[in-house]
Parts: C-alpha cells; sequence; structure tokens
C-alpha cells in the first residue's frame, strides 16, 4: 500500500488517490493481528480526468498501471471519477449518481464511513489524507452507513457487510436504515 502510494504520481494523472479498501481493511489487519494483505480484493486508484471520459482510455491506463505495479503481487484498479456517472446506474442500480468534480467526490459517495478515506503523495513526497467523518470507524472498526449517501443501495451494502464480518469478525455493522451521524460531524472534514 505505501509503494502504491508512492508510485502513483508515475501514472502521471490528475488528481490521484489511493482509496478506501486497501486503507482500511490494512488497518484492520494489523488492529487484529492479522497479515496486512488478509482479505484484500484490489487496490484501488482514483483519478479525475474531465476531458476523456471513454472506457477505452480507462482501459489503457489500467493496463499500464498493471505494468508499473507489476512487482507489487496486487491487483490494481484504476478508475476515472469524471466517468462514473455514465457506468454507475448501470452497474450498482442506483439512479441520478451525480456527476463528480473532482476524485474526493467519489470517496464522498462511498456507502459506509469506514471506506471514505484516501491518500496521495504531493511532489513534495508529504502524504495528503482525505477522510470527511475522520478515521475513528476504521480504528474502531466500524461500519455504518454513509449519510450523504441517501439512495446508497442497500443490497450492495449487506453483501459488503456479509464479506467483511466474515473476514473480520470483530466489526461492527450498522445497518443502512439506522444512520445516525450528527450534523457537526458531517460538517468537518479532515485533511492533512
Amino acid at each position: 500500500m505505501v509503494e502504491l502510494t508512492y508510485r502513483a504520481p508515475l501514472l502521471g494523472l490528475p488528481d490521484t488517490w489511493v482509496v478506501s479498501g486497501c486503507l482500511f481493511q490494512t488497518a484492520w489487519n494489523v488492529l487484529s493481528g492479522q497479515t496486512p494483505t488478509h482479505g484484500i480484493k484490489d487496490y484501488d486508484l482514483f483519478y479525475f480526468n474531465a476531458s476523456d471520459l471513454s472506457a477505452e482510455s480507462e482501459a489503457k491506463i489500467n493496463r499500464h498501471g498493471a505494468e508499473i505495479f507489476s512487482d507489487l503481487d496486487c491487483e490494481i484498479d484504476i478508475r476515472n471519477q469524471a466517468r462514473v456517472h455514465t457506468w454507475y446506474e448501470s452497474e450498482f442500480g442506483v439512479r441520478e449518481y451525480p456527476q463528480l468534480r473532482k476524485s474526493t467526490d467519489g470517496i464522498d459517495n462511498f456507502l459506509a464511513v469506514c471506506c471514505m478515506v484516501g491518500v496521495r503523495r504531493q511532489s513534495s513526497r508529504e502524504i495528503d489524507v482525505y477522510s470527511p467523518f475522520g478515521v475513528e470507524d476504521i480504528l474502531n472498526r466500524v461500519m455504518r452507513p454513509n449519510p450523504w449517501y441517501l439512495n446508497a443501495p442497500v443490497d450492495f451494502y449487506d453483501r459488503k457487510a456479509q464479506r467483511w464480518s466474515a473476514l473480520w469478525p470483530d466489526l461492527k455493522v450498522e445497518p443502512i436504515d439506522g444512520a445516525s451521524i450528527s450534523s457537526e460531524s458531517q460538517a468537518q472534514r479532515f485533511e492533512v
């Protein structure tokens, strides 16, 4: 994960972030004494390029990424957040997915608060962390619905909850219909 974060700028893509599962699941693994890669299906990178919304371009970028990261022995999935609205309904059944303006908008639309995290390396080699609700749910191993995602697909959330509970039995899962995050915490954004 660290190597992926440091190499991501080699792709030369705008607004690139390493996001979600590979971050919070690595933390859950470390906290529960598992190997750091336990249960991680793939490593997701987001970028934002509104000038090219083609699936072909995204596929080409994924092939290039596979070359750059070939020695890391993991599956990499690189997605242009500028084009998510063009395929989200057909893949997840959610109508009227918003057209995003930047990569972190994609993070803001994840199903669960614990998923809402991204990191990127700046040219100065400093690491930015984006996590609009902080990292408490990650550290406390809690899966709760994203209160900003009002029309989230319940079946998809439930499938993730079942898979993750099997991999991390100490995970506390809050059902999607029981979201209760205060408006005070909704207003704060955690950026380092």
